[in-house]
């Protein structure tokens, strides 16, 4: 095949010859050539003599007071040359320049419906002011830290968002997004809603529990042991924009982040109490693997998410 040939060119010449090439065909003159690619005068003679073996042409002969002229074949050869040794760089450089306000792409951000309420309202606005060609697809947030990893390092999530997890294996990065408080909600009218939630009342009541894994445990119910107290589950559902919508039908009390309560408490007539034992914060973090650490498009990307978080 044609393409195989030219190939097998390639290969026998030594491409370094070419970046030579190129400063002769613009400098036409030895001297400035070395010093523009950095090389002696004798060795830029050199190679302008294996240039000249290789490509059975002289290239540059010597004109009227010692002047370099081209031949046709160099002069032929100049534009498509300077192409090509721009083309490489850019190839060697790994990345085409992204330009937000016109790209065309989809990115994959794998979250659970907590990370999606709270950051997905924020980053969309921001994409359509800054780039309206951009398209974000949520995908759901793998249960376990093996799934995650898997998850970004195949390219099925560009990121993803969720609690730290602890320590994450070689080969993924984090950065902290926010991090979030609890507070109590019960529907409006309920009587514990009324005064202050007590320890004993608190405990008292019948509890919703938000649990993605379907396993029981807890902040609270570590919070609770420690005081050698405990409460009673009587619903646990797996997603937590579900929880706010149990409680304004039911008379559960559920303990929530303070993002998820602020967003839903007044459209759903929820009365709000501080929890009655302190309970520490959580946080999320954005998580990526390392092989999009330096891409242009994802490090965009990563901004705009924690400009969301901000």
């Amino acid at each position: 095949m044609q393409d195989g040939h030219d190939v097998s060119e390639l290969a026998a010449l030594d491409l370094n010859l070419l970046v030579v090439l190129d400063a002769l065909l613009a400098e036409r003159h030895v001297t400035r050539a070395a010093a523009r690619v950095g090389m002696t005068q004798p060795a830029c003679s050199h190679a302008l003599g294996r240039l000249r073996r290789a490509l059975g042409d002289p290239l540059l002969v010597r004109g009227a007071r010692g002047a370099m002229l081209l031949t046709p074949r160099a002069e032929a050869l100049g534009p498509g040359l300077r192409a090509a040794l721009q083309g490489l760089a850019t190839a060697l450089r790994g990345e085409a320049q992204f330009d937000p306000a016109t790209a065309r792409r989809r990115f994959r951000i794998a979250a659970g419906d907590y990370a999606e309420l709270v950051l997905l309202p924020p980053l969309l606005s921001i994409l359509a002011r800054e780039a309206p060609g951009i398209d974000v697809w949520m995908v759901p947030l793998s249960l376990t830290r093996e799934g995650v990893v898997a998850q970004l390092a195949s390219g099925a999530a560009d990121v993803a968002i969720g609690p730290p997890r602890g320590s994450w294996p070689d080969g993924l990065h984090m950065r902290a997004l926010f991090e979030e408080r609890f507070r109590c909600v019960l529907r409006r009218g309920h009587p514990a809603a009324r005064g202050r939630l007590s320890l004993d009342r608190y405990c008292g009541l019948s509890h919703l529990l938000v649990t993605p894994r379907g396993t029981p445990g807890s902040f609270v119910d570590d919070a609770l042991a420690a005081l050698g107290r405990s409460r009673r589950v009587a619903a646990a559902v797996p997603h937590f924009l579900v929880a706010p919508h149990v409680i304004a039908a039911t008379d559960l009390v559920a303990t929530l982040g303070a993002r998820i309560v602020d967003a839903t408490a007044a459209p759903l007539g929820l009365s709000v109490l501080p929890p009655p034992i302190e309970l520490a914060s959580f946080s999320f973090s954005l998580i990526w693997h390392r092989r999009t650490q330096n891409d242009q498009a994802h490090r965009w990307l990563r901004d705009q998410v924690v400009k969301a978080a901000s």
